[in-house]
């Protein structure tokens, strides 16, 4: 560029409520992560927090449900938010790695692939599978890294099963949280009760959906309400459940109630052990009927845009697979494997893990539908194609 040129201006900002509603919420691209709604800064989004419902919607009736009047102001937080809304992956992946996915990074950009267990047994029996994210919260806490951690509770004394956002302040208050649930909680609505209690270093726990409202909200410069997510640890995540699932299938066909059930896990099936000792496996497939609206075409398994992304897949429940992605994710883990809080080792010697890393992720990207930006579909390979049915015996 000469002396005499001027660099060109970036393009303003001014899609509002009015085009997220029709590109996202009205589209079916909406996964219901509600980070329009924690960064709406006149609070007139909305969001229903329970079965059959877990989106957005807007509360003020002048123009409509399709339309807001800040918006028409020139108030643009909410399509800034959304980690869905037109080019959300290419300028996530910008923001945190300086450049976009290559076609073949099926899981996204990282620095180290790793199989990782808490040291303390206490945490570890208490978290899911290897105990990770119990084990790095409790470090960042005792390291003066987070004051506060956005995650998933379950409600009352625990024995609906009903997952609900929270903040956890303390050791005692993240072992409350471990343990996955596999029904939706939209962990970002807890920001506005940080927000309240003043807390200023965040740390938040999310499914790929939410995770990547952080960097979204930074790479389009929203302001001050992206500013206390300092450290972002993602949830390997094919899928949620609604929460009829339990009294629909589990309870009805089953006969297991969820007052009684002790743990859950998805380990190629869906598996539940009870309060009192019994261990069972349901077929995923009996499960589908139940996927969850939002989840249907979210094309993120691999939680691509956190600092840390991990989730128990592969041979043992023993370990959880981590996706180191960010210079600060890399960081954290490499103080916590010198400091012995976490036992870790290459996650290339578990190779089914590796194996269903790649296909999980693959799955979750052919989701992803034509009609929307097409960077989340770059590089995925088409599906193979399904054998002939074997030919009836002939007759005799």
């Amino acid at each position: 560029m000469s002396n005499t040129e001027t660099p060109a201006k970036a393009e303003r900002w001014t899609a509002q409520w009015k085009e997220l509603y029709e590109e996202v919420i009205n589209s079916g691209l909406c996964t219901g992560c509600a980070g329009c709604v924690v960064a709406c800064p006149h609070d007139v989004i909305g969001y229903k927090h329970e079965e059959g419902e877990y989106k957005p919607f807007h509360l003020e009736e002048d123009l409509g449900l399709t339309n807001c009047g800040h918006g028409e102001k020139g108030c643009t937080s909410c399509t800034r938010a959304c980690p869905r809304f037109r080019e959300w992956e290419p300028q996530a992946d910008t923001h945190l790695f300086g450049k976009i996915r290559e076609p073949e990074q099926m899981y996204g950009q990282y620095q180290q692939l790793l199989l990782c267990r808490a040291s303390d047994d206490t945490v570890h029996k208490i978290g899911q599978d290897g105990g990770f994210v119990s084990a790095m919260l409790i470090w960042l806490f005792e390291h003066d890294y987070i004051d506060g951690a956005l995650a998933s509770f379950l409600d009352g004394d625990g024995s609906n099963w009903k997952a609900v956002p929270g903040i956890a302040h303390n050791k005692e208050e993240i072992l409350a949280s471990a343990g996955s649930r596999y029904t939706y909680s939209a962990n970002t609505l807890a920001f506005k009760q940080a927000e309240e209690e003043g807390l200023k270093r965040l740390a938040f726990v999310g499914m790929g959906c939410q995770t990547s409202v952080p960097p979204v909200m930074w790479a389009r410069k929203i302001g001050k309400v992206s500013k206390p997510f300092l450290f972002n640890i993602g949830l390997l995540c094919s899928k949620t459940f609604d929460d009829a699932i339990f009294e629909e299938l589990f309870w009805a066909k089953y006969g297991l109630k969820k007052e009684e059930m002790a743990k859950m896990n998805i380990k190629g099936a869906f598996q539940i052990w009870m309060k009192d000792g019994s261990f069972h496996e349901i077929d995923l497939k009996e499960c589908h009927k139940w996927t969850r609206e939002g989840c249907k075409t979210c094309p993120d398994f691999a939680a691509e845009h956190a600092d840390i992304s991990t989730g128990g897949i592969g041979e043992d429940n023993d370990w959880t697979l981590c996706v180191v992605r960010t210079d600060l994710g890399r960081e954290v883990m490499d103080r916590m494997i010198q400091s012995g809080a976490i036992i870790a080792r290459p996650a290339e010697t578990d190779e089914k893990a590796m194996k269903l890393l790649r296909l999980l992720s693959i799955t979750s990207r052919r989701r992803w539908p034509e009609f929307a930006n097409r960077a989340p579909a770059v590089g995925v390979p088409p599906p193979k194609p399904k054998a002939p049915p074997a030919p009836a015996p002939a007759a005799t």
